[in-house]
């Protein structure tokens, strides 16, 4: 069975969405049984795997928070949004700068529908349709236009989404293409799977690619890669309950004391700044 939206794209209820699954593993309910059965071989055959999504929201709270409380920057383009879920971009920017603003972009119809209906009142944030290999799309829709000026610093998030892109459809392409399109003080910030020399890491890729058809893990030397032409800034690409888990008091692992699981070494972050 499948619903309509407004724009006439169809929500598909027989078929996994990568969105759904995520919601459902961070304990969301805009999911179908078929995203649960999906999430459920992740919490049962892969016992500690639901900590790389929490790990990976965590972290993209404190980059958020980082940048909007230590520097100018008030715009965010955030590609491959997903499902919205609690301190999504905009509330974390907009909590320490009420004037900033925020453009989600997502190919999944129900994140379109979902994200509509919360950002209703909120005249500083959108949401458009848009692929993040097709980044142009989304650079050039009438919302992101509206709402980004691109004479100004942008911080681009890239959160847990280009390790869904393959390798022949370019994901450095889709970094360059961004960075080439915002002036230097821009803000970059990326989580991806980590490649890992263990059966769980193998198991999981395997999972997701059976499922979607799509998909690469990459090691920290061709993470980094994605990011060519910017500053990587400290503390480089790390798991990502180490990337700054104290950054402005948000949730994170303290101090890096506790001994990392094999899950929360899975998702590895970074932030990288354009220079002049």
């Amino acid at each position: 069975m499948a619903a309509m939206t407004d724009e006439g794209l169809s929500i598909d209820r027989t078929r996994p969405s990568i969105a759904r699954v995520y919601d459902y593993l961070l304990g969301g309910t805009d999911n179908y049984a078929v995203d649960r059965e999906v999430g459920d071989v992740f919490k049962r055959d892969l016992p500690g795997s639901v900590a790389i999504a929490f790990a990976n929201r965590a972290a993209l709270i404190r980059a958020v928070a980082e940048i909007v409380t230590t520097t100018g920057v008030r715009q965010f383009i955030d590609l491959g949004s997903g499902l919205p879920t609690a301190d999504n971009v905009h509330q974390i920017a907009q909590r320490h700068a009420p004037e900033s603003r925020v453009v989600y972009a997502d190919i999944d119809p129900q994140v379109l529908v979902h994200g509509r209906a919360l950002l209703e009142e909120n005249n500083r944030t959108g949401v458009v349709a848009g692929d993040v290999r097709n980044p142009e799309d989304v650079r050039t829709h009438p919302e992101t236009l509206e709402l980004i000026d691109f004479d100004r610093p942008v911080a681009v998030i890239l959160s847990a989404v280009l390790h869904h892109v393959n390798d022949e459809e370019d994901p450095a392409g889709i970094v360059r293409y961004w960075r080439d399109q915002v002036p230097p003080g821009s803000y970059f910030f990326l989580s991806h799977f980590r490649s890992g020399d263990n059966p769980e890491t193998a198991e999981a890729e395997r999972v997701l690619q059976q499922t979607f058809g799509r998909g690469r893990w990459r090691t920290e030397e061709e993470i980094e890669a994605l990011l060519d032409g910017l500053e990587i800034l400290d503390p480089g690409i790390v798991p990502a309950p180490l990337w700054r888990p104290e950054a402005a008091g948000s949730p994170g692992q303290s101090g890096g004391e506790k001994e990392l699981t094999v899950w929360e070494r899975l998702i590895a972050a970074g932030l990288a700044r354009k220079s002049a």
